[in-house]
């Protein structure tokens, strides 16, 4: 699969790398330019190339949105139309400013990214775990220890996908709602989050 990257930070830089390392092809790119990522493509490998954003909305069949959260609306929205977007962001008001509605709780960061990115299929994945932990702790199907990732979103074979993916590089995602009821679930300050809990535990945390 082709999977375009917003983001080389610790969790779009490390999606990369585990992506490429399942088989995958990666596009990544951040807001400095595609000159400035060459040392990750170099330590990655042939499976990753620099891009910018929008060549690389244009480059994947899944995008990843990896970016600081108060510049979701740098997106580029018709490119993005019809395809799969991960969003791994969290909302933090000490970086990144105050959103009155989320922080009265009326919406969720990825609410406001479906918003803005209205013909996307957005699911939130990737933002409950810490950077170490997904760069650290995958492991084969079916061990014992392997962690929960939780995923919400509004359509069902865009969920399937992901899930797929998460697969793919170690992890067991776990459906936790739609973006508004299961956003809130694992969102930072929540009793999931950053928890590396296995696929059972992580269920019945989600439930409490």
């Amino acid at each position: 699969m082709k999977i375009g990257i917003f983001g080389a930070g610790h969790i779009g830089g490390t999606l990369a790398r585990l992506f490429a390392g399942a088989g995958h092809e990666v596009a990544v790119s951040n807001s400095r330019g595609p000159q400035t990522l060459a040392s990750l493509v170099a330590e990655i490998g042939e499976r990753v190339q620099a891009m910018t954003a929008r060549d690389a909305a244009m480059f994947g069949d899944v995008v990843v949105v990896s970016v600081p959260f108060w510049r979701y609306r740098e997106i580029p929205a018709d490119e993005l139309a019809g395809k799969i977007v991960i969003d791994t962001n969290n909302y933090y008001p000490q970086r990144d400013g105050h959103f009155p509605d989320l922080d009265a709780g009326r919406t969720t960061s990825s609410e406001l990214l479906q918003a803005h990115l209205p013909h996307a299929l957005v699911v939130k994945a990737f933002n409950a775990i810490s950077w170490h932990s997904l760069r650290d702790r995958g492991r084969p199907a079916g061990d014992p220890g392997r962690i929960g990732i939780p995923i919400s979103g509004e359509d069902e074979k865009a969920e399937l996908i992901v899930a797929e993916l998460i697969d793919h590089i170690g992890f067991d995602a776990v459906k936790a709602g739609s973006l508004a009821e299961g956003g809130r679930k694992y969102q930072p300050g929540t009793p999931v989050y950053t928890t590396d809990l296995t696929a059972p535990e992580l269920r019945a945390g989600l439930a409490a």
